[in-house]
């Protein structure tokens, strides 16, 4: 258990509008291919870097009436990486449970108006859910088991958090997703991987 938040402040350094807007999404074992028919996707160009993958997310809703959510995928190690710029498919409990079917489903989000969630499920299965924000109050069948790892991650629970405290959520929310998947997010592999794309319809 070594990621913390401090292994993450590149993120709104090198990619400030992403960081305030995304959805990053970790599955076990369920290639991209699988993951995009699993949410009865429809295939689209690959993309190489976060800035073609954001210019795309966001062009998608104008050309879909807002009924489309653009995702991109690639391999790492045993897991498919899903990232959706500006998107929230990941974390909406009723399309990641069944598609987390023999799986396990990491996932976590924020908004411009910074809203944010983190979700962890296996086999359709909520073992944890709360807002990254708000790691205090947490919810489903294991709300407490990675309480140590969430400590270590950086999350600001109200009886440590001091005024002068930097707000580290997002950070955080990357370093416990490495705690349960053990994949580090890199600069690199926003930047240089090129990543098999679709699009999935928002329900």
């Amino acid at each position: 258990m070594t990621a913390t938040a401090a292994n993450y402040v590149w993120l709104d350094e090198r990619y400030p509008a992403l960081a305030e807007a995304y959805c990053f999404t970790l599955v076990h074992n369920l290639p991209p291919s699988d993951l995009l028919a699993r949410r009865r996707g429809q295939t689209e160009p690959s993309q190489t870097g976060t800035a073609a993958i954001a210019d795309s997310a966001f062009d998608r809703p104008g050309r879909s009436d807002n009924a489309r959510q653009f995702i991109a995928m690639t391999t790492v190690g045993d897991r498919t990486l899903l990232l959706e710029p500006n998107g929230y498919l990941g974390v909406t409990e009723e399309e990641a449970l069944s598609t987390s079917a023999g799986t396990r489903w990491v996932s976590h989000f924020v908004n411009i108006n910074g809203l944010d969630s983190f979700l962890w499920a296996e086999d359709t299965a909520k073992r944890l859910t709360f807002e990254p924000g708000l790691p205090d109050h947490r919810w489903r069948t294991t709300p407490d088991e990675l309480l140590d790892a969430m400590h270590h991650s950086g999350f600001q629970f109200w009886d440590e958090t001091s005024d002068t405290a930097e707000p580290v959520a997002t950070e955080a929310a990357f370093a416990l997703a490495e705690h349960l998947t053990g994949v580090r997010i890199t600069p690199e592999l926003l930047q240089d991987t090129t990543f098999v794309c679709g699009s999935a319809e928002i329900r």
